[in-house]
């Protein structure tokens, strides 16, 4: 990491990562999405027949339970990047870490990273874990091909996406808990009513550009092909990425242009 990163950006990478290893939550929010992949994988690999060419996913019901770990781990990746910068504000130490980070941008750039490579560590994690038990419970139940590799790539980035989307939010509005029920909030209430008021209008397509119609798409690769609400996998990974960009962006310059 010295080695090809600023020299002037490793002490504030290293004060991050500290915080992240030490503090018991973030160990909990690591471990629960594998222990769902794992579980969900076996259950699903023993409990799934033979593959289904038309069936949904395209990938088999055998991988379900990686789906279910994936989407648990997004879940885990909005409530790590929250609390870890919106935590700051709650508890106060903004102000110390600013002390010994006083370059904004740098401190910013460090906890975007650490955040993100946390969370794809974790992401990778349930991947493998999910892998290990379709392979040792579900072998002729799945399809092992281009849509699976694509749900794989399609579930690191979408994880690492919505790490820096909470991670963002919790800049912005300096608060871990408006964050996550901003989140929350869009995800469960606004944005199904959105797609309700979208279809009964004839404007389904118009809901594909939001962050929760482009999170399925990237992950379901190859599924629901004719979905009103999904745009196809490369146009959504395109939007995912607009909207963590524009949201982690302006978290970061919410902590460089603010008082703390």
């Amino acid at each position: 990491m010295i080695t090809i990163l600023p020299a002037d950006l490793v002490p504030a990478l290293n004060s991050e990562v500290r915080k992240v290893t030490t503090l018991r939550p973030n160990r909990t929010l690591a471990g629960l999405p594998l222990l769902v992949a794992l579980l969900g994988s076996t259950a699903t690999a023993i409990a799934a027949g033979k593959p289904d060419p038309n069936g949904q996913p395209v990938t088999g019901t055998a991988t379900l339970g990686l789906y279910a770990g994936l989407a648990a781990a997004a879940v885990a990746a909005v409530l790590f990047g929250a609390l870890g910068s919106g935590g700051e504000y709650r508890h106060h130490t903004m102000p110390v870490t600013a002390l010994f980070a006083p370059d904004r941008d740098r401190l910013a750039a460090a906890k975007l990273l650490v955040t993100a490579g946390f969370a794809l560590a974790t992401a990778l994690a349930v991947e493998v874990g999910a892998l290990v038990a379709l392979f040792g419970f579900g072998r002729g139940k799945f399809e092992i091909g281009l849509n699976l590799f694509g749900v794989l790539g399609g579930g690191l980035l979408a994880v690492v996406c919505w790490s820096l989307i909470g991670a963002g939010l919790g800049l912005l509005l300096r608060s871990s808990s408006n964050a996550i029920w901003l989140v929350v909030g869009w995800l469960v209430l606004i944005e199904p009513l959105c797609w309700l008021v979208a279809d009964g209008i004839g404007a389904s397509a118009f809901v594909s550009l939001f962050p929760g119609s482009a999170t399925l798409s990237a992950v379901a690769v190859g599924s629901y092909p004719d979905s009103d609400f999904l745009a196809p996998t490369p146009a959504a990974l395109v939007i995912l990425l607009l909207w963590t960009v524009g949201i982690a962006g302006a978290g970061w310059w919410a902590l460089r242009s603010r008082d703390l």
